[in-house]
Formats: C-alpha cells, structure tokens, sequence
C-alpha cells in the first residue's frame, strides 16, 4: 500500500493544474509577481511562491482566497480538492473531459444569455474549432 500523499502536496498539484487551466507557468516568479498584483497584504517572495508550487508550505486562508480567485476556483476546491457531485464530466470525442468551476462558470453565464446570443456564441466556438482543424491538417 502506497503511503497518502501529504495535504500541501496535493495542494500543489491542485494548484499547478489550476495556473494550467489559465495558461499560466508555474513559475515562482510569475507566480509571485501576479499574486503580489492582488494581493493587498504582505508581498510573498518567489521562494515562497516555489514553495506552494513544490507542496512544502501552503498559503493562509487570506492568501489562498486571493489565489482562488485570480485562479477562478473556489477557495474549498483550491485547498481541499473536488468533493462528490462537484465535479462536471462530459464524454466527447475524445474522451471524457473533466469541467473546473472557471468552466462551469462560463456555462452559467452562456445559459444565461437569449438565444439570438447563444447562437452567436455556438458560431463562434464553431469557427475556432473549424480554424484549429484546418490548422492543424495543412
């Protein structure tokens, strides 16, 4: 049996996916320059930063709301994981694709929209799929 995964290790890997999902790097000094950018405290190190990305420290709550909000996920989701029936799955093509709250945010929004504007939207996420297919059989 394989030893549990210590609670500020899986904090970073929740954390580095979540950078992932807005197309940040998981750089220590990236990290450190845009939290620093809103957070209204203390400034935090790159070392500090290298430190959450690494899971050997994690952030006070007062960090961790800052963090969740530039990450768009929930504080709760950031620190503790996803709990059961959080967790938004559809089956693709390829596969099942798993939807984090910044997703599942978007789609709340869009559903929120008239119709008229829906379709615009469908025309749209139709045309950038079309682009990246094309682009990516020359």
């Amino acid at each position: 049996m394989m030893p549990p995964i210590p609670e500020a290790q899986q904090f970073a890997e929740r954390l580095r996916s979540a950078l992932d999902g807005i197309g940040v790097r998981p750089s220590p000094t990236v990290v450190a320059n845009a939290f620093n950018l809103r957070y209204h405290g203390r400034s935090i190190t790159p070392h500090t930063a290298r430190n959450w990305l690494l899971g050997k420290v994690m952030p006070t709550q007062d960090k961790l709301r800052v963090l969740a909000e530039w990450l768009q996920v929930s504080p709760d989701e950031l620190r503790f994981g996803r709990g059961p029936g959080k967790t938004w799955v559809f089956e693709l093509n390829a596969g099942p694709i798993e939807m984090g709250l910044a997703d599942r945010e978007m789609v709340g929004r869009y559903l929120s929209l008239a119709q008229v504007d829906r379709k615009t939207v469908r025309d749209v996420v139709l045309a950038l799929v079309l682009a990246a297919a094309a682009n990516d059989n020359p």
